[in-house]
């Protein structure tokens, strides 16, 4: 498989590593010093791209690679909000984006039981719930996508909460805190609180490593496939 990367950060280079040793040819990379890229035969020789940048420029990068013919495969949160139609309305009229606000596959297993276990508690509503995310000083949005996706499939199921709020201590929002530490990798965690007991379900990232891998895995799936794919259409969830 070619791919390009868009984003050469320690993501990127994390995601170049790992596609070699797969087997994988990296063709192009482009880099915020080497935007004239996008239009290079390099490019779009690609099978796929893999993106990890800024929610400012995200959207803006799924467009040149398309205008190039080539599929794209990102992590980059925060531009949904924006772009989120846009980006739908494009996926329905031929164009590919495997998109996850969180490539680990843990994630992806947490993610499922987070679902779960929100479904469970709509018939005890003795339990109040909010979410705790931790990042590295280096993130630029909050909260974070994962936090996001978490939030929204808790508030798809359980009737007591109406839409989720970052600082948020209203009846009927979810609420969402984060706090930026050093270089903490990623920390999820999601607590129901009565006033008899607690629970707790927590996904702790020991590295990146984990995230650059399932983007490579996400490009290996997105090349055979189209539309607007996610980490459920990969792991079948």
């Amino acid at each position: 498989m070619k791919i390009a990367l868009i984003g050469y950060g320690k993501m990127g280079r994390m995601i170049e590593e790992i596609a070699v040793s797969r087997g994988h040819e990296i063709v192009s990379i482009i880099d915020i010093d080497n935007q004239d890229e996008f239009n290079s035969p390099a490019f779009a020789s690609a099978d796929v791209a893999i993106e990890f940048t800024t929610p400012w420029t995200a959207y803006d990068n799924y467009l040149k690679a398309w205008r190039a013919g080539v599929k794209v495969v990102s992590g980059s949160t925060g531009w949904m909000k924006e772009h989120g139609d846009d980006v739908k309305q494009a996926c329905e009229a031929g164009k590919t984006l495997f998109w996850a606000s969180n490539f680990s596959v843990g994630v992806a297993i947490f993610s499922a039981v987070n679902t779960y276990l929100a479904k469970i508690m709509n018939r005890f509503t003795q339990y109040d719930v909010n979410i705790v995310e931790t990042h590295h000083v280096h993130k630029l949005d909050a909260p974070s996508g994962t936090a996001i996706t978490l939030a929204e499939q808790i508030v798809e199921n359980l009737d007591r909460k109406q839409r989720w709020g970052l600082h948020e201590t209203n009846e009927g929002v979810l609420r969402i805190d984060d706090i930026r530490r050093k270089e903490v990798p990623g920390i999820h965690s999601i607590t129901y609180d009565s006033p008899e007991d607690m629970i707790t379900i927590t996904h702790d990232a020991h590295s990146r490593r984990g995230f650059a891998l399932g983007a490579v895995l996400a490009a290996e799936y997105t090349v055979e496939h189209s539309g607007l794919l996610t980490m459920s259409d990969l792991f079948k969830f």
